[in-house]
């Protein structure tokens, strides 16, 4: 029998935009408009997963979840949300809901989250709450043109099959750290096993630490039955935890002595249960700086850089930019069935001279808008996001010569532009600390405040802190 997937969603261009894609991938696909038509729907059949709008004519989600829970107490129900909140997150896991899907929705992490649940037999999956950020060959592996993401890769391949429990990635927000952890995965002693996605700013440290390591019946409040946990569930397999940099102060201990021992006890729970998993964890943060903050465990920190692997920003593998288009270019040309050949040069020259603050994330963002929009062969710079159209690429840094002399450009340069570079990149390496730029700048706190002043970088660079 075919799977059934229900999306239910007013906005009709976005409707038929998922039910489409779903359709291609060979599920069978029913829509609804309204909460009224969802609850008849499931009145009158089973479905396998439903998606459902946070925001529909009269009724929120969250109060539809409640009703549709009445009528089908175990199909696996996704909200969609332009504006997810963790408030919202933490509230949808509380009423059972199996994931929490940020609009526009990723079509390709859409696809990925229903093979789940038809691969656990329409039960739900522990939800994936990650943003998809990165790309990959028709071989499985991220785009890797550049030395310095071909380094990545070749340190991956080394580590994959060793038995490393812990294995911990740095970066910036969307350079695709999570593609990287599906790689180590994949290639690992346990590719045969399951991988499971959890990021760990989505949920609250109670229903977190629920999701990894199961409770109890009566172990709190709507703990109405006993929940195996992800650890215990992905047994042989890798758990990759996103953003641990913001777990939890209590939840790292618990986590910490896992790491140690590989016990732990479900909450609630009076007896240790022994497993062998491979932890992946992620972060954008620079942990060591939490660890002196007092906001992260320094034994932790040190469990965790057993193998610590560190994804370039997309500005520093400029090599990547053109293939990582391209190939989001014929990813976007099957789901929305387009035939868009490339970047006509004045699009090239935009892609390539842009900084990419958002990384691969904004690149693949900004190649479905404008596959979405072309109606022609090339993409040109009028189907390109304004900032990219509008960016003007800053003049170089000089060089330095052998003796430490700085050498000026043949065609000159902009100084202020390039002192104003140069601030950026202190504030960006400092962490927003005036001190430490002005130390890295060779200027005091106050020069360093008034070139901060003088080039508007406030709620430019990360935010600026007081040291």
């Amino acid at each position: 029998m075919p799977f059934r997937i229900l999306v239910a969603d007013d906005d009709l261009p976005h409707r038929l935009r998922l039910a489409l894609a779903l359709r291609e991938a060979g599920f069978e696909v029913d829509q609804a408009d309204s909460g009224q038509e969802v609850l008849e729907r499931l009145s009158a059949g089973a479905y396998d997963l439903v998606l459902l709008d946070q925001q529909l004519p009269r009724r929120t989600g969250l109060e539809l979840l409640r009703d549709a829970r009445s009528v089908h107490p175990h199909v696996p129900i996704v909200l969609l949300a332009a504006d997810a909140s963790l408030e919202d997150a933490v509230e949808a896991g509380k009423e059972g809901a199996s994931g929490y899907l940020k609009k526009p929705i990723d079509l390709g992490r859409l696809l990925a989250l229903a093979r789940r649940i038809v691969e656990h037999g329409g039960s739900a999956p522990v939800p994936d709450r990650s943003e998809g950020s990165g790309a990959e060959t028709s071989a499985g592996s991220p785009v890797a043109e550049s030395p310095a993401m071909r380094a990545v890769l070749d340190l991956v391949q080394r580590i994959a099959r060793c038995e490393a429990s812990t294995i911990l990635l740095l970066g910036e927000s969307g350079v695709g750290k999570g593609l990287v952890a599906r790689l180590l995965h994949r290639q690992g002693p346990g590719q045969d096993r399951p991988f499971v996605n959890i990021t760990c700013t989505a949920l609250s440290q109670t229903l977190l630490e629920s999701e990894l390591f199961g409770h109890e019946k009566g172990a709190f409040t709507d703990a109405r039955s006993q929940k195996l946990g992800l650890l215990e569930l992905r047994q042989g397999g890798t758990v990759f935890l996103d953003e641990i940099g913001d777990m939890a102060p209590g939840l790292q201990s618990k986590l910490i002595r896992f790491l140690e021992e590989k016990t732990f006890r479900r909450v609630g729970g009076t007896r240790d249960i022994s497993v062998s998993v491979r932890i992946i964890a992620a972060t954008h943060r620079d942990l060591a700086r939490e660890v002196e903050l007092g906001n992260f465990r320094r034994d932790l920190y040190y469990r965790l850089r057993v193998v610590p692997i560190e994804i370039p920003p997309l500005r520093e593998r400029p090599e990547d930019v053109l293939p990582l288009a391209l190939s989001f270019i014929r990813q976007f040309n099957a789901e929305l069935r387009k035939d868009v050949q490339g970047l006509d040069g004045a699009a090239r020259e935009r892609f390539v001279s842009y900084p990419w603050p958002g990384n691969v994330r904004e690149l693949r963002n900004a190649i479905e808008r404008a596959v979405l929009l072309c109606d022609r062969p090339l993409l040109t710079p009028r189907d390109l996001p304004a900032e990219l159209v509008l960016h003007e690429a800053r003049p170089p840094v000089p060089a330095q010569d052998p003796e430490g002399d700085f050498v000026l450009p043949r065609l000159g340069i902009a100084l202020e532009a390039v002192e104003r570079s140069f601030v950026e990149q202190a504030l960006r390496r400092s962490g927003g600390n005036k001190s430490c730029a002005g130390r890295l700048l060779g200027l005091n706190r106050d020069q360093v405040r008034y070139r901060i002043e003088k080039f508007h970088l406030n709620g430019h660079e990360p935010a600026v802190t007081a040291g």
